[in-house]
């Protein structure tokens, strides 16, 4: 990942090492925005998600997109308050699975907000095949201990 990337990156949402899976922002308008990451193949959840076939488990392919959904809402939204938290998700769809070091990228759209709620949308692929279609919700919520 290059180190401005990473800058920016960080200068928007709290993941830190080893639990960032964004590595670069592609494209970003007030509605979308489009991230990479590449998986390195000396993650440690490679070692016993199926030894010797190591796949990359679902659930950071989702946190990717959730990762990428706060990167969009953190650059296009007043967050100061706030941290954006996943209330919901819905429709998530795996069509295939990824292995260390291909790339994926992610697709996120905020589709509408309500109140503190905002409603997203994501595809993530792999070498142009589809990984990943889900819906989810995000909400606004004051900081831990701001009571």
């Amino acid at each position: 990942m290059d180190s401005e990337q990473r800058r920016t990156i960080e200068a928007l949402i709290p993941h830190r090492d080893p639990f960032l899976f964004v590595d670069s922002i592609v494209d970003r308008t007030e509605t979308t925005i489009s991230t990479e990451w590449r998986p390195s193949p000396d993650m440690e959840v490679f070692r016993g998600h199926y030894p010797g076939s190591p796949l990359l488990p679902g659930v950071l392919i989702s946190e990717f997109v959730f990762q990428s959904a706060a990167l969009l809402l953190a650059a296009t939204e007043s967050t100061d308050e706030i941290v954006p938290v996943l209330t919901k998700i819905e429709n998530a769809r795996f069509r295939r699975m990824v292995e260390p070091g291909e790339l994926l990228s992610a697709s996120v759209e905020k589709k509408h907000a309500i109140g503190k709620a905002r409603y997203m949308q994501a595809k993530v692929t792999c070498e142009g095949e589809a990984v990943l279609r889900i819906e989810f919700v995000v909400a606004g919520l004051s900081p831990p201990g701001a009571h």
